[in-house]
Formats: structure tokens, sequence, C-alpha cells
């Protein structure tokens, strides 16, 4: 309650103050009080802006830009190749030649129909089906069929403008470096486009 009287009474002066003020010339009407609170109010303003500011500078300077997922399109001209060849192989009666490389044409559309190679934000991860189940270890050099961005040390896509096979070389494995030989089975130009962008330009240019 005293509070409150002593909160009214001072607002009650302040009034009277500037009130007998202006007896003495408009010029002078004024209220310290409101251009205290004005002044105050605008700091704070001033001040909230500012430390907007300073959060959307700060989140936008400390955001990491998140990578996508990047699955190559499958491409099924290498087992055509492949079959083609046994086809005329076997025309020719040279069914020696003609089974090997049928059956190599066979296995590589088989596997174009279900590996897929998945790039995500840090690794290149070799995954199965259209569910991209995991493609379990390697069954060649053991270990997971994921390998980190950091630890490739060069690689390659023979030949450009038919890319036939990728080849990479990781430190994941084995300190020494790991060598990788993959069929491309998927397309080149998407394969060799996210290869540049996550693993670091290539010695060859990109298939036509």
């Amino acid at each position: 309650m005293d509070r409150a009287l002593l909160c009214a009474s001072s607002r009650l002066v302040s009034w009277q103050y500037y009130k007998t003020s202006d007896a003495f010339g408009r010029k002078f009407w004024s209220c310290s009080s409101c251009k205290l609170l004005y002044s105050n109010s605008l700091m704070t303003r001033n001040a909230g802006t500012t430390s907007t500011r300073r959060a959307i500078v700060s989140s936008v300077m400390g955001r990491k830009v998140k990578k996508e997922t990047i699955i190559p399109d499958p491409d099924y001209r290498l087992p055509v190749v492949f079959l083609g060849i046994a086809g005329g192989l076997a025309y020719a009666d040279n069914l020696a030649a003609a089974v090997p490389v049928g059956l190599l044409g066979l296995l590589l559309l088989v596997q174009a129909t279900r590996v897929r190679f998945v790039f995500d934000q840090e690794a290149l991860d070799v995954k199965v089906g259209d569910e991209l189940q995991d493609s379990g270890e390697n069954a060649f050099v053991g270990g997971k069929n994921r390998w980190k961005y950091s630890t490739f040390v060069n690689w390659e896509l023979w030949w450009p403008t038919f890319p036939i096979l990728v080849y990479f070389k990781e430190t994941q494995t084995k300190p020494e470096g790991q060598i990788h030989f993959f069929p491309v089975i998927f397309n080149g130009k998407q394969l060799y486009d996210v290869m540049v962008e996550r693993c670091g330009p290539s010695k060859t240019s990109g298939p036509k």
C-alpha cells in the first residue's frame, strides 16, 4: 500500500513540475520521464535487434550444410555388352568362350538390379536391394562395405567415354591402403560427378 502511494505521489509531483514549467514557455514542455522511458525502450529494442542479428549470424556461420544422399541410377549397358559378345561367340560355335562371357554378363545383369552405391554425408556405402539393406562384409578383403571419403587416397574411372571399371584406394581397411575394383553397373556420369564432389578430383575426365 505504501509503495502504491509512493508511486502515485511521484507521478503527481512529476506532472505538476512540468505543468508549472509550462508557464515559462511551451518550448520547455517536455517530460524527462517519457524521454527516459522512450530511450530505454529504444535501447531495449536495439539491443534485441542486435542480439537477434548476432544469433542469426552465429546460426548461419556455425551451421554445417548437410549433404544429400545420392544413389546413382542402375545402368545395364555393360551386362548387355557381355551378353551380346557371348551371343556372338555362340553363333560362331565358340562355346568355350561364350559360356564364361555369358555367365559374366548374367552376373552383372543381376548385380545391376540389386547393388547400389549410396553416397551419404560422410561415406560411400554399398547397399543391396530397393530397401537398401546392408551388404555385409567384403568377400575379398574383409571389413564392412562402407568407406569414409576422408580415407580415399585416389580413384579412377575406366574409361570415361564408356566406363567399365571404377577403382579407388582407401586407408580405412588397412593403413597402407586397400585397392578396390567395381564394375560400373551404374550411371557413369552420375557416379563420376558424385565421386568428384565427395572424394576429390580424379585424373580422368568425366564420361560423355
